[in-house]
Protein backbone atom coordinates (compact mmCIF):
# COMPACT_ATOMS: atom_id res chain seq x y z
CA UNK A 1 0.00 0.00 0.00
CA UNK A 2 1.09 3.42 -0.88
CA UNK A 3 1.22 6.11 2.20
CA UNK A 4 0.89 9.49 1.48
CA UNK A 5 3.00 12.17 3.82
CA UNK A 6 1.72 15.52 4.65
CA UNK A 7 3.16 18.05 6.85
CA UNK A 8 2.98 21.56 8.42
CA UNK A 9 0.05 22.66 6.59
CA UNK A 10 -0.06 26.05 8.91
CA UNK A 11 -3.62 26.79 8.07
CA UNK A 12 -3.08 27.56 4.49
CA UNK A 13 -6.38 25.59 3.29
CA UNK A 14 -5.57 26.41 -0.48
CA UNK A 15 -2.39 24.43 -0.56
CA UNK A 16 -3.77 21.55 1.66
CA UNK A 17 -6.61 21.32 -1.11
CA UNK A 18 -4.33 21.37 -4.23
CA UNK A 19 -2.00 18.60 -2.65
CA UNK A 20 -5.01 16.47 -1.71
CA UNK A 21 -6.52 16.46 -5.27
CA UNK A 22 -3.06 15.64 -6.58
CA UNK A 23 -3.47 12.72 -4.40
CA UNK A 24 -6.67 11.92 -5.29
CA UNK A 25 -5.68 11.62 -8.78
CA UNK A 26 -2.85 9.41 -8.04
CA UNK A 27 -5.05 6.98 -6.11
CA UNK A 28 -3.88 7.33 -2.49
CA UNK A 29 -6.25 7.25 0.10
CA UNK A 30 -3.78 6.05 3.32
CA UNK A 31 -2.92 9.90 4.26
CA UNK A 32 -1.09 10.97 7.20
CA UNK A 33 -0.33 14.63 8.52
CA UNK A 34 2.48 15.07 10.69
CA UNK A 35 1.56 17.98 12.56
CA UNK A 36 1.39 21.69 12.66
CA UNK A 37 -1.96 22.40 11.36
CA UNK A 38 -1.81 25.46 12.73
CA UNK A 39 0.20 28.26 13.06
CA UNK A 40 0.99 31.07 10.45
CA UNK A 41 -2.18 31.35 7.60
CA UNK A 42 -5.46 32.44 8.48
CA UNK A 43 -7.54 28.95 7.08
CA UNK A 44 -7.15 27.20 10.84
CA UNK A 45 -10.87 26.11 10.46
CA UNK A 46 -10.97 24.81 7.07
CA UNK A 47 -8.28 22.56 7.65
CA UNK A 48 -9.10 20.69 10.37
CA UNK A 49 -12.14 19.86 9.29
CA UNK A 50 -10.57 19.28 6.11
CA UNK A 51 -8.33 16.56 7.88
CA UNK A 52 -10.95 15.13 9.69
CA UNK A 53 -13.59 15.04 6.79
CA UNK A 54 -10.88 12.58 5.28
CA UNK A 55 -9.84 10.94 8.29
CA UNK A 56 -7.18 11.58 8.09
CA UNK A 57 -4.51 10.12 10.65
CA UNK A 58 -3.09 13.80 12.05
CA UNK A 59 0.22 14.28 14.84
CA UNK A 60 0.22 17.20 17.23
CA UNK A 61 2.54 19.49 16.26
CA UNK A 62 4.71 22.44 17.69
CA UNK A 63 2.61 25.03 16.65
CA UNK A 64 -0.68 22.68 17.37
CA UNK A 65 0.43 22.92 20.90
CA UNK A 66 1.31 26.33 20.85
CA UNK A 67 -2.15 27.01 19.78
CA UNK A 68 -3.76 24.86 21.91
CA UNK A 69 -1.90 25.46 25.35
CA UNK A 70 -1.76 29.28 24.99
CA UNK A 71 1.88 28.71 25.10
CA UNK A 72 4.04 31.06 22.96
CA UNK A 73 6.50 30.16 20.42
CA UNK A 74 10.02 31.05 22.22
CA UNK A 75 11.95 31.96 18.84
CA UNK A 76 9.58 33.93 16.42
CA UNK A 77 7.01 37.04 17.80
CA UNK A 78 5.72 36.66 14.00
CA UNK A 79 4.98 33.05 14.99
CA UNK A 80 2.94 34.55 18.22
CA UNK A 81 0.79 37.25 16.31
CA UNK A 82 -0.50 34.36 13.66
CA UNK A 83 -1.29 31.98 16.76
CA UNK A 84 -2.68 34.60 18.55
CA UNK A 85 -5.23 36.22 15.33
CA UNK A 86 -6.13 31.54 15.44
CA UNK A 87 -6.85 31.24 18.81
CA UNK A 88 -9.44 34.08 18.29
CA UNK A 89 -11.01 32.41 15.46
CA UNK A 90 -10.88 28.52 16.07
CA UNK A 91 -14.07 26.45 16.63
CA UNK A 92 -14.10 25.03 20.21
CA UNK A 93 -14.64 21.77 18.08
CA UNK A 94 -11.47 22.25 16.29
CA UNK A 95 -9.38 23.36 19.41
CA UNK A 96 -10.45 20.04 20.91
CA UNK A 97 -9.78 18.15 18.48
CA UNK A 98 -6.18 19.44 18.03
CA UNK A 99 -5.82 18.94 21.86
CA UNK A 100 -6.34 15.31 21.41
CA UNK A 101 -3.67 14.72 19.10
CA UNK A 102 -0.60 12.83 19.54
CA UNK A 103 3.13 13.82 18.47
CA UNK A 104 3.88 10.08 17.32
CA UNK A 105 2.53 7.24 15.54
CA UNK A 106 3.85 3.85 14.35
CA UNK A 107 2.10 2.65 11.07
CA UNK A 108 3.37 -0.80 10.17
CA UNK A 109 7.12 -0.67 9.74
CA UNK A 110 6.81 3.09 9.66
CA UNK A 111 7.48 5.38 12.93
CA UNK A 112 5.97 9.10 11.99
CA UNK A 113 6.99 12.25 14.77
CA UNK A 114 6.44 15.67 14.36
CA UNK A 115 10.24 17.07 15.32
CA UNK A 116 12.18 13.98 16.26
CA UNK A 117 12.78 11.03 17.91
CA UNK A 118 14.65 12.55 20.81
CA UNK A 119 12.23 15.58 21.34
CA UNK A 120 8.79 14.86 19.08
CA UNK A 121 7.58 17.95 18.88
CA UNK A 122 10.32 20.41 18.53
CA UNK A 123 13.70 19.12 17.20
CA UNK A 124 14.83 19.67 13.86
CA UNK A 125 16.06 16.10 12.94
CA UNK A 126 19.41 16.14 10.71
CA UNK A 127 19.49 12.60 9.25
CA UNK A 128 23.03 10.92 9.77
CA UNK A 129 24.05 7.44 10.77
CA UNK A 130 24.78 8.46 14.63
CA UNK A 131 21.25 9.28 15.01
CA UNK A 132 19.42 6.62 13.58
CA UNK A 133 21.51 3.80 14.89
CA UNK A 134 19.98 4.96 18.32
CA UNK A 135 16.28 3.80 17.54
CA UNK A 136 15.03 0.44 16.59
CA UNK A 137 13.37 0.19 13.11
CA UNK A 138 13.83 0.80 9.73
CA UNK A 139 11.42 3.72 8.00
CA UNK A 140 10.86 6.87 9.40
CA UNK A 141 9.38 10.07 8.66
CA UNK A 142 8.98 13.56 10.42
CA UNK A 143 8.45 17.06 9.58
CA UNK A 144 8.80 20.47 11.52
CA UNK A 145 12.07 21.89 8.98
CA UNK A 146 9.78 22.59 5.88
CA UNK A 147 12.60 21.40 3.75
CA UNK A 148 11.92 17.90 1.88
CA UNK A 149 14.53 15.38 2.31
CA UNK A 150 15.08 12.00 1.58
CA UNK A 151 17.87 9.63 3.58
CA UNK A 152 18.69 6.10 3.07
CA UNK A 153 21.85 4.04 4.61
CA UNK A 154 21.42 0.50 4.32
CA UNK A 155 18.47 -1.12 5.67
CA UNK A 156 17.33 2.12 7.62
CA UNK A 157 15.46 5.12 5.71
CA UNK A 158 13.98 8.52 6.62
CA UNK A 159 11.85 10.93 5.02
CA UNK A 160 10.71 14.49 5.92
CA UNK A 161 8.09 15.49 3.11
CA UNK A 162 8.71 18.98 3.38
CA UNK A 163 5.59 21.57 4.21
CA UNK A 164 2.76 21.91 2.78
CA UNK A 165 1.50 25.39 3.52
CA UNK A 166 5.16 27.27 4.17
CA UNK A 167 7.61 26.04 2.11
CA UNK A 168 11.14 27.01 3.01
CA UNK A 169 13.70 25.43 0.34
CA UNK A 170 12.98 28.82 -2.21
CA UNK A 171 10.51 26.82 -4.16
CA UNK A 172 6.93 27.85 -3.45
CA UNK A 173 4.86 24.82 -4.76
CA UNK A 174 3.51 22.72 -1.70
CA UNK A 175 5.53 19.34 -0.77
CA UNK A 176 4.64 16.01 0.08
CA UNK A 177 5.55 12.71 -0.05
CA UNK A 178 4.95 9.14 -1.01
CA UNK A 179 6.35 6.30 1.02
CA UNK A 180 6.14 3.19 -1.66
CA UNK A 181 7.54 -0.46 -1.67
CA UNK A 182 10.26 1.74 -3.62
CA UNK A 183 10.96 3.64 -0.85
CA UNK A 184 10.30 7.42 -0.30
CA UNK A 185 9.19 10.00 -2.98
CA UNK A 186 8.79 13.34 -3.21
CA UNK A 187 6.67 15.32 -5.48
CA UNK A 188 5.77 19.48 -5.49
CA UNK A 189 2.09 20.80 -6.72
CA UNK A 190 1.26 23.95 -7.81
CA UNK A 191 -1.39 26.14 -5.69
CA UNK A 192 -2.84 29.76 -5.93
CA UNK A 193 -0.92 31.36 -3.40
CA UNK A 194 -1.90 34.92 -4.39
CA UNK A 195 -5.83 33.46 -2.96
CA UNK A 196 -4.41 32.74 0.30
CA UNK A 197 -2.59 36.38 0.16
CA UNK A 198 -5.96 38.13 -0.15
CA UNK A 199 -7.16 36.36 2.89
CA UNK A 200 -4.61 37.20 4.75
CA UNK A 201 -4.81 41.16 3.93
CA UNK A 202 -8.50 40.49 4.36
CA UNK A 203 -8.04 39.43 7.58
CA UNK A 204 -5.97 41.91 8.52
CA UNK A 205 -2.48 40.75 8.46
CA UNK A 206 0.38 42.96 6.30
CA UNK A 207 2.30 41.91 3.74
CA UNK A 208 4.99 40.97 5.86
CA UNK A 209 3.72 38.11 6.99
CA UNK A 210 2.45 36.01 3.25
CA UNK A 211 4.88 37.57 0.90
CA UNK A 212 7.15 35.04 1.41
CA UNK A 213 4.60 32.53 -0.19
CA UNK A 214 5.57 33.68 -3.07
CA UNK A 215 9.24 33.24 -2.45
CA UNK A 216 8.98 29.25 -0.79
CA UNK A 217 10.94 31.38 2.40
CA UNK A 218 9.63 31.95 5.85
CA UNK A 219 8.01 34.84 7.39
CA UNK A 220 10.70 37.55 7.07
CA UNK A 221 13.22 35.73 4.71
CA UNK A 222 14.27 39.72 3.34
CA UNK A 223 16.35 40.35 6.51
CA UNK A 224 17.71 36.95 7.30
Amino acid sequence: MKIALISDIHGNHIALTAVLAQLDKMGITKIVCLGDIGGYYCQINECCEELQSRNILSLMGNHDWYLTTGENCPRSNSANVCLEYQRTVISDSNRQWLTSLKPKAQIGALSVVHGGWVDLLDEYVVPTVEYFSRFEGNLFASGHTHVPCVWKHRDKAYCNPGSVGQPRDFDPKASFAVLTTNGFLLHRVEYDYRRLQAKMKTAGFSPYFYENLAKGARIGWKSE
